[in-house]
């Protein structure tokens, strides 16, 4: 697989640059690692990660994640970032289309000229802090960054989409594993009362308890599939299944580097960095929360469903005045039980 091609578009990005920003597709409106994604280098990337060998996939994953620390490291500290050596790295330069390691590193940095946005500023401000930084703050100051990142990911025109599929769908499938599944129950709660049918994948029982929940599925139906590092092989595999019986596929994921990013159509970024867990969640509470506000408010007879809920569950929340309806028949029953006890009374 050769793209000889890639390095003379990657020249050619700055004369489009201008033209991004009048638009509106520049990187203004995207996150860096999504930005860059969509870049010419980029998509050369993507496509050694999706068509590679095992080692060209490592290299071309750990560029589309970390594309301002490749800027600073020699061909060796790459090497070993990446568990191979580095005449596997000058291959790699050459199959993309650059002569060595320096000028594909030069091509990043030139790449990452358009795209690099405050957020990255803020990472590398956590990075450097002094010591008397603590655990906890620099946890919430990569959950504020996340969330930063993210928003500027998130294009309302996918979520309109996205909500559009899911308003139609005979049955809306929810999977996640791992790390993931309890964001994928935080999702379904939040569809169920506006979606026709909404359903759990993954539970009690596993795989194959999950696959067949997914037996039935067809082209009428919405897998939303949730999946961030570390990335299960289940999740895919059983993507794919849904994908081959013609259901769409909404993933939700933190980076175009992900498995899941080549499977949906239709992506929502979670950036999910964090110091030391494999990856935060709270990215991705915050899309799931944007995208069933969404859908709530998408048409009246959601905004109706919502009110009906609150005033279903009203009476089990702590300080909530009760129905009109409700009072009278607790004051009946008040009433009975007065009339019951006099009774009782005069017989003694």
């Amino acid at each position: 697989m050769k793209f000889m091609q890639v390095k003379k578009i990657v020249k050619n990005q700055s004369a489009t640059r201008q033209q991004d920003a009048t638009t509106g597709a520049g990187a203004g409106s995207r996150s860096p690692e999504v930005a860059f994604a969509a870049s010419a280098l980029g998509a050369a990337l993507r496509t050694v990660l999706a068509d590679g060998s095992a080692s060209h996939k490592t290299i071309a994953d750990y560029l589309l994640r970390h594309q301002v620390r490749v800027t600073a490291l020699g061909i060796e500290e790459l090497a070993d970032a990446c568990k191979v050596s580095t005449a596997t790295i000058s291959r790699f330069a050459r199959e993309i289309g650059f002569s060595n390691f320096a000028a594909m590193r030069s091509a990043v940095a030139q790449a990452l000229q358009s795209v690099l946005q405050p957020v990255e500023k803020l990472r590398n401000s956590i990075a450097r802090r002094q010591d008397a930084s603590t655990p906890a703050g620099d946890s919430l100051a990569y959950a504020g960054a996340n969330i930063s990142a993210t928003a500027m990911a998130l294009a309302a025109g996918d979520i309109a989409a996205i909500v559009k599929k899911l308003t139609r769908a005979k049955v809306v499938y929810v999977l996640g594993f791992g790390l993931s599944s309890h964001l994928a129950g935080i999702l379904a709660d939040h569809l169920q009362p506006f979606c026709q049918h909404v359903v759990v994948v993954a539970g009690h029982g596993g795989t194959e308890v999950a696959a067949g929940r997914l037996t039935n599925i067809t082209a009428r139906d919405v897998l939303v599939v949730l999946s961030f590092p570390r990335y299960t092989l289940d999740v895919i595999r059983l993507t794919n299944f849904a994908r081959d019986h013609g259901a769409c596929i909404v993933s939700i994921t933190d980076a175009p580097a992900s498995p899941l990013a080549a499977l949906g159509e239709h992506v929502l970024y979670a950036e999910s960095s964090h110091p030391i867990l494999p990856s935060s969640a709270t990215a991705a509470v915050a899309v799931i929360e944007a995208l069933a506000v969404s859908l709530m408010a998408s048409n009246k007879a959601n905004v109706a469903k919502a009110a009906r809920l609150t005033e279903a569950i009203s009476a089990y929340l702590y300080g909530a005045e009760p129905a009109a309806g409700g009072a009278k028949k607790r004051r009946a029953g008040a009433r009975r039980t007065d009339r019951t006890d006099n009774n009782n009374d005069n017989n003694t």
